[in-house]
């Protein structure tokens, strides 16, 4: 085989295995944008904030359904992005580790969200 002919070769085995790789690379970041997931999430729950972010899909799925109205979905979403935030700041003030009552305050924040969205979606499920 000439030298010529083994360059091709190559190049080819090079193409065929770049493109499949560039095109799985490419298409997560595609399709996160459009589904409203903040960019710099990881993997398949989204990285750090995972269930915040799942809290903001199910707050959506319940407007749709007529079950919340926007402005309470807006403001239970506004209020869990501001508890991530200050629970991004916390980790970054403590290089990484937040003390144990840091941790559950928190936690009991977190749950006070949760009873809250409950608390307003109770109305409608005794109506049903």
């Amino acid at each position: 085989m000439s030298l010529k002919s083994m360059l091709r070769g190559t190049a080819v085995a090079t193409l065929l295995i770049a493109v499949p790789v560039l095109a799985q690379t490419a298409a997560p970041s595609d399709s996160a944008n459009k589904t409203g997931q903040c960019e710099g999430r990881r993997g398949k729950h989204g990285g750090g904030g995972h269930k915040f972010g799942h809290m903001e899909q199910r707050l959506d799925k319940q407007v749709a359904e007529g079950r919340l109205t926007q402005a309470q979905a807006d403001s239970f979403k506004a209020e869990a992005r501001q508890l991530h935030e200050e629970m991004k700041a916390a980790r970054a003030a403590a290089n990484g580790q937040v003390d144990e009552s840091q941790r559950e305050q928190f936690k009991e924040r977190r749950k006070a969200l949760k009873q809250k969205i409950k608390a307003a979606l109770a109305p409608t499920q005794q109506g049903a």
